[in-house]
Formats: C-alpha cells, sequence, structure tokens
C-alpha cells in the first residue's frame, strides 16, 4: 500500500469510528419528547412511562413537552423542523405520521419524512352509542341510517381525526350517511353521547369500557380485527357483516427529517427493550394498551398499510380540509 492509499484508509477508518463512537455515547444531554396532544391523553401517560424508562437506561434526562394545537401540526412542524440528532423525537398517535399528509395539502412541513423510529403500542377503538339509542348492534344501526338518511349523529375529537375518519370507514362500508360533529378532544365528544345531545363516537377501549359497564354508553362493536378479551361479548363491527372493518389507535416514535439511521436503530433497539420489560408490559396492560416494539422495517410497513387504508377512505368519502 503507497502512502496516499494509507493516508484515506486511516481517514476513513477513524472517520468510522468517530461515528460509532458518537452513537455510542448518545445521549450525551437531555432528550427531549414532544406530543402534538395534550396533557392527560392516552399519549401523554404513554409517552411519559417511555421517557421514564429511557431516562434510565440512557443515565440522561429525558424530558416530555406537549405542543398541542391546529389538529396536531404545531407539535409535529416543531420536530420536523428539529435538527435531526436524536435530541428532538416526537411521540404521538396516527394522524402525524399516517394521515395529515392525506387531508392537508399545503403544510409548512412534509409529514413522509419524518423516520419512523418504533411502534409503542395500540389500543383498539370501539362505537359507542348514546344510552338511549334506539338499536343494539351494527346491523340495526346500518338499518336506522338507511331508513332515516342524514338524521344520524357522530362525534369526533375534531375534523381530521381517527374518529372522523372511522365514521367515515362506517358510512363507506354501510352504505349510510350522517352528521359529523366536531368537538375540541374526546372528553366534551363522550360527555355529549352519553347526554344523548349525539348518537354516536368513536373511541378507545380504555376510556369506554368503564362508561360501558356502568350503563353510560352503549357499546354497538369492537373496531380492531378481533374481539376484545375485555369485553368478549361485544362483537367485531367486521363480524357484523362490514368486511374489513378495522380502526384501531396506535402510538409511535419517531425523528426529524434526515435522522441518521444508525442513531434511529440505537434508539429503536433501546426502546424495543423497554416495551419487553415484564413490568412495562404490566403497566401497559392495565391501562388496556397493546405493547408493539419491533424494527424500524416494522414501524415503516405498520405505518405504511395504515396509510392505505386511511388514504382509501378519505378518498372515497372526498374528505378535503383545505
Amino acid at each position: 500500500m503507497n502512502v496516499r492509499s494509507w493516508f484515506v484508509a486511516a481517514v476513513l477508518a477513524l472517520v468510522g469510528a468517530t461515528g460509532a463512537c458518537a452513537q455510542d455515547a448518545f445521549p450525551a444531554h437531555v432528550v427531549k419528547i414532544v406530543l402534538p396532544v395534550a396533557p392527560g391523553s392516552t399519549t401523554d401517560i404513554l409517552a411519559r412511562l417511555v421517557a421514564k424508562e429511557l431516562q434510565e437506561t440512557w443515565g440522561k434526562p429525558v424530558i416530555v413537552e406537549n405542543m398541542p394545537g391546529a389538529a396536531m401540526n404545531i407539535g409535529s412542524e416543531y420536530v420536523a423542523r428539529a435538527e435531526p440528532d436524536g435530541y428532538t423525537l416526537m411521540i404521538c398517535p396516527p394522524s402525524p405520521l399516517a394521515i395529515q399528509q392525506l387531508l392537508y395539502h399545503h403544510l409548512r412541513y412534509d409529514p413522509t419524512k419524518f423516520v419512523p423510529v418504533a411502534m409503542l403500542a395500540k389500543i383498539a377503538n370501539v362505537l359507542d352509542a348514546r344510552p338511549n339509542f334506539p338499536v343494539n348492534d351494527v346491523k340495526g344501526l346500518i338499518a336506522y341510517g338507511k331508513a332515516n338518511p342524514g338524521k344520524l349523529t357522530y362525534a369526533s375529537q375534531g375534523v381530521g381525526s381517527t374518529a372522523q375518519l372511522s365514521g367515515a370507514e362506517l358510512e363507506v362500508l354501510g352504505g349510510i350517511k350522517m352528521v359529523h360533529v366536531p368537538y375540541h378532544g374526546a372528553q366534551p365528544a363522550l360527555t355529549d353521547v352519553m347526554a344523548g345531545n349525539v348518537d354516536l363516537f368513536f373511541d378507545t377501549l380504555a376510556t369506554s369500557t368503564p362508561l360501558y359497564k356502568a350503563g353510560k354508553v352503549k357499546l354497538l362493536g369492537v373496531a380492531s380485527p378481533e374481539r376484545s378479551s375485555t369485553i368478549p361479548q361485544v362483537p367485531t363491527i367486521a363480524e357484523q357483516g362490514l368486511a374489513g372493518f378495522r380502526s384501531i389507535t396506535w402510538f409511535a416514535i419517531a425523528g426529524p427529517p434526515g435522522l441518521p439511521a444508525a442513531l434511529a436503530e440505537k434508539i429503536n433497539r433501546d426502546t424495543d427493550a423497554v416495551l419487553q420489560e415484564p413490568a412495562i408490559v404490566q403497566k401497559l396492560r392495565a391501562i388496556q394498551l397493546d405493547p408493539m416494539g419491533g424494527s424500524i422495517a416494522d414501524a415503516k410497513k405498520f405505518i405504511g398499510e395504515e396509510t392505505q387504508l386511511w388514504g382509501h377512505v378519505i378518498s372515497e368519502s372526498h374528505i378535503s380540509l383545505e
């Protein structure tokens, strides 16, 4: 090897070693996890649990900062513009990673450029009905909707939310038309369902199950592909005649565009290890979340499938926010 070749090889080896050391040393200071949602939500509870465990793993502070507003676009844009160094991450429900780009055409960031790091957990959605609703299952609901076109109302946490899209999916597959009633969050939507002011609401299993058991809402069906072990007596929407109906809420951790692959892999490995800890699994199960985990490739595949599902619903329903 001549002197020039030796020098080039030495420089490349040094750069590689420096890069490896940088990844091994991560994090060297505080890591911030941004949530594009308000405090107190399932996303918030999950994020703080994961942050605490990652802080113990990394030996550096991991803080959670809520940045709600503008249909989750405020916090999402903040992360999209952050330095891709691993010190600013995002934990979010489906919209920022799988839905926003389907609804908004003039965003100040590109949701498809986020780097999926890991799937954290998922939970089935269920179809709530007001306690005095005249039917008790999805077949009855479809019949009622066809007999009373345009009279059914369904709530959501806001335009473009999973609840709205689930209602649109019900309209498409059931061949009915309903009136969408958007609220600023799940709690006011649920309050009006319980009061009988609105007919239906797609909510998470965790929130709705206690209300169902207390007789404050009816549950017409579970929106996941399989029944819930928590309420096995409630059939899925798919098995009640709407084949292929699927609506779940899931939570992922993602990084800004340009996050290096090696760094994303490290965060993925550490997060996946957290999700496999028996104590963490128990805590997630206690709030009816199913741990997910897996590789970055698994996360990309899952998010891609969800994007395809909601893209079809949005197209068929002609939903547009701009």
